[in-house]
């Protein structure tokens, strides 16, 4: 008979989360549990199709807090994070990347790609580990998960978006 696989910190914490997302009409993006310096995080980034709201936020915290406070999975001590995975959020999981087909990302590589460290186009393609941008001017370039620090959805920032009144109040 084959051991069991012990589970992770972060797999317990997402266990233990899943029926209050359930119940609060919640997805999970991600989870991570970080050390920084001397101190510990573990970090829910959670979502809803209608945007997520601070109330939402805090509903979740409390709920979950309460959970892993009596589970007590984790040993060490560690403050307890939960925000959203923001307008510019990391792609990090198979199921991130089928959802965000055809939106535009930005990429950041380890190492230069024809003296460039970071692309952005529209997100083509996913597949095996595998990814597949559309960069201006027609131009698909395709590379493996590993090769990338970083990939998150693209956001410009123009003002043109927001709603916001000039200085004379025009």
């Amino acid at each position: 008979m084959a051991a069991k696989k012990k589970e992770t910190t972060t797999e317990a914490a997402a266990r233990l989360a899943q029926p209050v997302l359930e119940e609060l009409g919640l997805t999970l993006w991600d989870l991570r549990f970080e050390k920084e310096g001397s101190l510990w995080y573990l970090r829910y980034f959670i979502d809803k199709e209608e945007g997520l709201t601070i109330q939402d936020c805090e509903a979740f915290s409390r709920a979950v807090d309460k959970l892993l406070d009596e589970a007590d999975p984790i040993p060490q001590s560690y403050t307890l994070e939960v925000s959203s995975p923001g307008i510019e959020r990391e792609l990090t999981r198979d199921w991130h990347f089928e959802a965000c087909m055809g939106m535009e990302i930005t990429v950041r590589f380890f190492r230069p790609v024809n003296g460039v460290r970071e692309f952005t186009g529209t997100l083509s393609g996913w597949e095996d580990g595998k990814v597949t941008m559309l960069l201006s001017g027609e131009t698909e370039m395709t590379f493996a998960l590993e090769e990338a620090s970083s990939i998150r959805l693209y956001n410009d920032y123009t003002t043109e978006d927001l709603d916001i009144e000039d200085d004379e109040g025009e």
